[in-house]
């Protein structure tokens, strides 16, 4: 029966207001869309699309409440993290891995190789066509109000993420 004594409560057990589980429990309960999930690829240029493709169906399939914009942003970010695994590390890095890490208020996508090289966001150069990938991942993720930074593993190889929030950041 329901709080008002009309019948079986149509939730099911463990949903918020379930009078079987207390307030404690249904805050620590995880969304039905957090979690992490990884997956490698070849460090190919047939990756970048699968990536993104890859990327773009979990977060669809997860229902993670990302918007139209932040959306595009992550995939393209994912396909910058991407291509710059395949076009500077798959000497030393044949595999990559692409993570997914979704939290309760935000998402972090990486990507991981085994090139020991620790790239830097370079300053645009309007002559050049190429090398701005990591400045483009740096200014999508800081207008999303988010993080991005690089890291060495611990096999020598470095990570590559942006956290992004998933609720949109509002500018005084």
């Amino acid at each position: 029966m329901d709080d008002q004594g009309r019948g079986p409560d149509p939730r099911p057990e463990g949903t918020p207001g379930d009078p079987s589980e207390s307030s404690a429990e249904a805050v620590l309960r995880p969304l039905p869309y957090e979690g992490v999930w990884r997956f490698t690829a070849p460090a190919v240029d047939a990756s970048v699309p699968q990536a993104r493709h890859a990327v773009r169906d979990l977060l669809y399939r997860q229902g993670v409440p990302v918007s139209d914009d932040l959306a595009q942003g992550l995939l393209l970010i994912v396909s910058e993290l991407v291509t710059n695994a395949v076009r500077h590390a798959a000497v030393l890095s044949p595999v990559l891995a692409v993570e997914v890490a979704v939290g309760a208020e935000w998402v972090r996508v990486s990507v991981e190789d085994n090139h020991p090289y620790r790239p830097t966001a370079l300053e645009a150069d309007h002559g050049r066509t190429g090398g701005r990938g990591l400045l483009l991942v740096r200014e999508i993720t800081l207008e999303a109000g988010g993080v991005c930074d690089v890291e060495h593993t611990a096999g020598g190889g470095k990570v590559i993420w942006a956290a992004l929030p998933l609720k949109p950041v509002r500018v005084p």
